[in-house]
């Protein structure tokens, strides 16, 4: 398991990328439009920035909302993310995503409650 990306909530994912493209020399090397969502990735040293902009009411938008724009979660990479949720119930970690879902990027997701890992929303993701 190695660091896959930031997630980070924003009410304009193309004007954040130009940002951090513009301050940091990052490149934005894919964006979509996934479950009511603008999604921009931005390549950084083997790892992402997730740029997430709300299109339509959901998660990002209450997340927004509630505690205004930001790191909304952290990735970790996986080759075996079945292995991985098994792994962290049986150390007590609850996990959101009983089963593993298509992601962005078409990637396969799953979320563990923040709760029980000092506050911090984490994400497993299999490429």
């Amino acid at each position: 398991m190695h660091f896959d990306h930031a997630g980070i909530a924003t009410e304009d994912a193309r004007e954040l990328a130009e940002l951090y493209e513009t301050l940091f020399g990052l490149e934005a090397i894919h964006e979509e439009e996934f479950d009511g969502m603008r999604i921009v990735f931005l390549e950084c040293d083997g790892g992402y920035f997730e740029l997430l902009e709300p299109l339509e009411e959901g998660p990002i938008a209450k997340y927004i909302e509630t505690n205004g724009p930001g790191i909304h979660h952290v990735a970790f990479a996986t080759e075996d993310i079945a292995g991985a949720l098994e792994s962290v119930r049986e150390h007590d970690v609850r996990v959101l995503d009983e089963r593993p879902r298509p992601g962005a990027w078409g990637h396969t997701v799953a979320f563990l409650h923040p709760s029980d890992t000092g506050g911090v929303l984490f994400e497993f993701v299999e490429h």
